[in-house]
Order: structure tokens, then C-alpha cells, then sequence
């Protein structure tokens, strides 16, 4: 598979910034950090105290697998002020947010099938994602600084006919936990501030997203302290900070998405039809 994400983030990595990854090598899986044109890679904990082992790989050598692994992912919605104006929706007072199934997660690079069960609209979001780095419970926004790892790039796919199929239950979870329905990478970017961020999503080659996240609602610190007040977040937690204008439907038979965010890089992945 190409690793061009991968050197993305590389040319990108700038400003005291560490992009970590996870591989596929030799029978083997890894994780250390994108050094040039390869991997310096690391042993112990990515969260705690990982230490590098003198061993370098080649970028073009391994299969990127997602960057963490993460015990649940918590997805935003409502939580852009422009997407909010154009859906005529009020600015929520706190955090609306669904959970999807950890089994959706998907892979920078791989291509995702339609579901055999579903033959309804798909649809992308390109979105911030935030990694967390430590346990985290009730703390402030002052404090979610040091419970946050990194951010990386997600496309929170969706399932749109479902959520309002049933009139007495929206389908939230279901809609966005397909096998599949959650790509995110192709790094975590740890040591950046995401506030000068910007979200870029591309179908076909074609721009479809370009928002700030000096946009959202809740920013990446108040949603950390928010989420940790109602559940206790884990290393490898995936925050998915919700998705702007420019949402659209995968129509083609087949299909490219990517979502890139200057700084962290670009996740690309297939869908078929």
C-alpha cells in the first residue's frame, strides 16, 4: 500500500511536533515515530514512556495499521457554529455526542465495502481527532491538556438513512458502527496546538470540506473536560470532534476520501459501492 500519508506528515512534522504511528512488519506489529522517510521505532508504552530501540524501518516497507487502539470512540455532533446556523439548529449548552463500535474502525488505506445489509445513502465527515493520553476523570479544561495525547484525522462515515428510519428511535449507533465506518489516522500529532487547524475533505480529488477549528462550539480542551466529567476516558480514547459544512454523499461505485489536516497529514481511504 502507499505510505504517502505517512511522508505527509513527515514533511509536515515541524514546530517540536511527533507524529506516532502503528505498523505491520515482518509478521510483526509496531509503533514508533515517522523520522524522514522512515520509522524510528519504539518499545514499551506509546502513552507512557516509550523509548526508542535504535531500530529504523523504511516507510515503504510496513502496512499502516490505525495509530491507537482505542477502548471506545465518542462522536460529536452539533458542534460547528456554521453547520449549526445553516441547519437553523441552537448552539447546544453542552456536548451532544453518540458512541461508535470500536469494531468499525478502519485502517489508513483500506478500502471499505458497503454493508450487504444497507442500501441506503453513505455519507463522509472529514473531523479533528482527539487521542487520549492519560486516564481522565472530572478534570478541567485547564487540566485536559495533560490528558491529551495527540489529534489525528477521522472520517466518521455514516449510514444517514438509518438514523431516522424508525419514527420512536434514532439509530445514531448504529448508523455510524458498520464494520469499516471508522478510519481515522494515518498518525497521532502530539505536541501541536489544534486551535489554528484546518479540516480539508476531498472525494474523487474533488474538495468538499474546508473548515477551522476555531469554528467548533466545544473546543478539543473543554470537550475532554466535558466527556471526562460523564466517563472516565482512557489511553487510546478517540474523541471525533464533529464535522462542518460540505457533508455529502459516496455515490460512485468506487470511490477515494481523504481528510487532511496540515500538521497531522492525510487519512485516504477507499469505499465501493
Amino acid at each position: 500500500m502507499s505510505n504517502s500519508p505517512i511522508r505527509l506528515a513527515a514533511e509536515q512534522n515541524g514546530g517540536g511536533a511527533a507524529h506516532w504511528v502503528r505498523f505491520a512488519w515482518n509478521g510483526g506489529e509496531g509503533f514508533g515515530l515517522v523520522d524522514g522517510e522512515a520509522i524510528a521505532i519504539h518499545d514499551g508504552d506509546m502513552f507512557a514512556g516509550a523509548e526508542p530501540t535504535g531500530e529504523r524501518v523504511p516507510l515503504a516497507e510496513v502496512a499502516l495499521l490505525p495509530p491507537v487502539a482505542p477502548s471506545k470512540i465518542i462522536a460529536l455532533w452539533n458542534n460547528f457554529h456554521a453547520l449549526a446556523g445553516k441547519l437553523s439548529m441552537p448552539v447546544p449548552p453542552e456536548p451532544l455526542y453518540l458512541m461508535k463500535a470500536p469494531s468499525s474502525i478502519a485502517a489508513p488505506g483500506a478500502t471499505i465495502p458497503r454493508p450487504a445489509s444497507y442500501a441506503g445513502k453513505v455519507v463522509y465527515e472529514g473531523e479533528l481527532g482527539i487521542v487520549i493520553g492519560k486516564p481522565c476523570s472530572r478534570v478541567s479544561p485547564e487540566q485536559a491538556g495533560a490528558h491529551i495525547f495527540g489529534y489525528t484525522c477521522v472520517n466518521d462515515i455514516t449510514a444517514a438513512d438509518l438514523i431516522a428510519a424508525d419514527p420512536t428511535f434514532s439509530q445514531w449507533v448504529r448508523a455510524k458502527s458498520f464494520d469499516g465506518f471508522g478510519p481515522f489516522g494515518p498518525v497521532v500529532a502530539s505536541g501541536i496546538d489544534p486551535s489554528a487547524l484546518t479540516i480539508r475533505t476531498l472525494l474523487n480529488g474533488q474538495e468538499r470540506q474546508n473548515y477551522p477549528v476555531a469554528d467548533m462550539i466545544f473546543p478539543p480542551h473543554e470537550l475532554v473536560s466535558r466527556i471526562s466529567h460523564d466517563m472516565t476516558l482512557l489511553p487510546g480514547d478517540l474523541i471525533c470532534c464533529g464535522t462542518s459544512l460540505g457533508v455529502g454523499s459516496i455515490k460512485d461505485p468506487t470511490n477515494t476520501i481523504e481528510v487532511t489536516i496540515d500538521g497531522i497529514g492525510t487519512l485516504s481511504n477507499g469505499f465501493v459501492q
